[in-house]
């Protein structure tokens, strides 16, 4: 699949599962997105669409890499919406 596609398509899933945060930014926690089933079922590869849409600064979140159960409760932030 293209990157950008995918990356939009994240945008809509973050949309989806996320609230406004104080700043209001949409934002959704990563053990959220990772354990949602619709998700799982879009992206082969989460975490590199992840880190796909953070280089292109539609997304940020707390350091460079997120994995499962150790990162669960870090918050993804929507930039761009």
């Amino acid at each position: 699949m293209n990157v950008d596609h995918e990356v939009s398509l994240l945008v809509k899933e973050i949309q989806r599962l996320g609230n406004k945060n104080a700043d209001g930014k949409t934002s959704v926690k990563f053990g959220v997105l990772f354990n949602d089933d619709q998700c799982a079922n879009i992206f082969e590869a989460l975490v590199g669409t992840l880190r796909a849409a953070k280089r292109k600064k539609m997304i940020d979140f707390q350091g460079e890499l997120l994995l499962q159960g150790v990162h669960d409760n870090v918050d993804v932030i929507l930039l761009k919406e």
